[in-house]
């Protein structure tokens, strides 16, 4: 069975993405013990655009299913719907006035795709 990678795009402002990587950082650890996942990785825009890319492959559909409704839900505080990391992990830490914290991000697509192909460095 092919790996399923699950990309969140989120369109974070320049004066927000210090703050979308902060919050990012203070939830390191937070899925890589969840079942069938497999890696993350936080993509940084260097040219051209405002959107990050939050990477993760998961083992199957149902193991990424299985976080969304788990996991990474309590994490987010109940729902996933539009949560910046919604598909990685990367809750946003900190609130403000002790409610949920503003979103460094202005908008937020999930991508999901089957691995067809993958290579590593020869060793």
């Amino acid at each position: 069975m092919p790996s399923v990678v699950k990309i969140n795009v989120l369109t974070v402002p320049a004066e927000q993405r210090e703050v979308l990587e902060q919050r990012f950082a203070s939830r390191a650890g937070a899925v890589e013990g969840s079942d069938g996942f497999e890696w993350f990785e936080l993509l940084r825009p260097v040219e051209g655009t405002d959107q990050y890319l939050v990477y993760t492959r998961w083992r199957s559909e149902e193991d990424f299913q299985a976080w969304m409704n788990g996991s990474m839900k309590a994490a987010h505080g109940g729902g996933a719907g539009g949560s910046e990391g919604g598909s990685a992990g990367g809750s946003e830490g900190g609130a403000e006035g002790g409610g949920r914290p503003k979103p460094a991000a202005t908008g937020a697509t999930l991508w999901s795709f089957e691995v067809v192909q993958q290579a590593s460095p020869r060793g």
